[in-house]
């Protein structure tokens, strides 16, 4: 007579919430991205780890770090989302596209990292990521050609707080005056800024704060892109307002050092035109990601 064991499969949504506090390193952000709670997230992670056996993360009140065992299940645990989302896909006519728009001026350094932690969440969506300029991306939205898009919202020239329209809270995102290590402005000349061409919300921000401040100021490098002014930056040509996490590795914050004005700060939102619930999971995994970096 047989008397093993009868075979219990592993539960899908408790192998994606492992993955998903395992990418986003938070038990909060998980949380967020699946629109449930802690404990809901925590009951299933103890679920997972009782059916196999071992202990997947080590929980501390300050971070959550994978376990030797948590490690090892890692990829066949996205492995095996990506075999069930490739199953349901033969299914669909066409793959699952997600197309989404991000600022230029938010996307920053951290982008490499953002697309892992979305692809961790849902490994078999094919995404589609254009940079471009908040006011073209707004455009581009109410036109059809993106899903969604994270927009940098600039307040207008009299200081007032924008209106959030339409868009979901990501975190408020401040300017700074950046330049190469060392660099220092001509004696005796106008400040050389390098800037993006006209009309752009941030380099309005800088030459009024400039000419609020009595700062003479000359144009020396005007970038089709925020990587363009970040590249002028390093180069040594001047200086920029910049978003820190656009700023290139290497500048250095001068603002205060050379007695610049201080640069207003911006809300960041997510404007959105999806419906089905797998590219809304996916647009809640980075949004907790962006806040986790944020």
């Amino acid at each position: 007579m047989d008397t093993a064991a009868p075979f219990r499969p592993l539960d899908l949504d408790a192998v994606h919430a492992f993955v998903l506090v395992a990418t986003l390193r938070s038990f909060t952000r998980a949380a967020e991205a699946l629109g449930t709670t802690q404990s809901a997230i925590s009951l299933k992670l103890k679920r997972l780890e009782d059916r196999l056996g071992q202990r997947l993360l080590e929980r501390t009140p300050r971070q959550v770090r994978l376990s030797s065992q948590g490690a090892a299940f890692l990829d066949p645990a996205r492995r095996l989302l990506a075999a069930h989302d490739q199953a349901l896909a033969g299914l669909e006519a066409a793959p699952h596209r997600l197309v989404i728009g991000i600022s230029d001026h938010v996307a920053g350094r951290d982008l490499p990292q953002l697309l892992a932690r979305l692809r961790g969440g849902d490994p078999g969506l094919v995404t589609e990521v254009r940079i471009a300029a908040s006011r073209d991306l707004g455009g581009m939205l109410e036109r059809g050609e993106l899903d969604a898009a994270i927009l940098r919202l600039e307040p207008p020239p009299d200081g007032r707080v924008p209106p959030i329209e339409a868009g979901e809270p990501l975190f408020i995102d401040p300017l700074a005056w950046f330049a190469a290590p060392g660099w220092e402005p001509p004696p005796g000349g106008p400040l050389p800024i390098a800037t993006l061409s006209a009309p752009c919300g941030v380099r309005g921000h800088a030459v009024r704060a400039l000419d609020a401040a009595g700062i003479a100021w000359t144009e020396v490098f005007v970038g089709g892109g925020v990587t363009a002014v970040g590249a002028a930056v390093l180069a040594g040509l001047g200086v920029a307002a910049l978003a820190p996490r656009a700023a290139p590795l290497g500048a250095l914050d001068v603002g205060e050092r050379l007695g610049l004005p201080a640069l207003p700060s911006a809300p960041v939102v997510l404007r959105s035109a999806v419906n089905d619930r797998r590219s809304r999971a996916a647009l809640a995994t980075l949004v907790a990601a962006f806040r986790a970096m944020g």
